[in-house]
């Protein structure tokens, strides 16, 4: 049951993560078409696809993959938090001081996973699956938490 919901919680946070690339930059200038529902469909069950495929159970022979792909991903959400803070210094008052307490919470979490990740880097064979659970919950509590700081930014602060 924990693993089935870490899982739901990976996938539905990469799925939202992917959808929060430059497109989103081009998107301001341009304006957005309207996807068709099969379309969009479509594109969900191919991001929810590679999302499984990235939380896949690494064996410990392939420990440098994981902690290469998994690397790139807290690259990606250090950035995702750039993007965050900048857009929150254009708010001002209550809004500007409650988005940058948020936004520490998810870098103090961003830290935690980091360390998660150095100890599955220096893991050994034995301790392999427990390294690699922690980073993953740790990684899924990242996801989740920078999840709603991006929705909640997104309600208190115009695009």
């Amino acid at each position: 049951m924990k693993h089935t919901i870490l899982v739901t919680t990976f996938l539905t946070a990469a799925t939202l993560a992917m959808g929060c690339t430059s497109k989103e930059v081009k998107a301001a200038v341009a304006p957005r078409q309207v996807e068709p529902a099969a379309a969009h469909l479509d594109r969900a069950k191919a991001e929810t696809k590679q999302a499984a495929q990235a939380m896949r159970d690494y064996a410990y022979a392939e420990k440098t993959e994981f902690v290469d792909k998994m690397k790139k991903e807290l690259v990606s959400t250090q950035e995702e938090l750039d993007r965050l803070s900048a857009k929150v210094e254009s708010a001002g008052g209550a809004v500007k001081t409650d988005a940058k307490a948020k936004l520490e919470t998810v870098r103090e979490k961003w830290t935690q996973a980091k360390k998660q990740l150095d100890r599955a880097e220096t893991a050994t064979a034995s301790d392999w699956d427990d390294v690699k659970n922690g980073f993953k919950q740790s990684y899924a509590d990242l996801k989740d938490s920078s999840d709603k700081t991006r929705q909640w930014l997104s309600d208190k602060i115009a695009p």
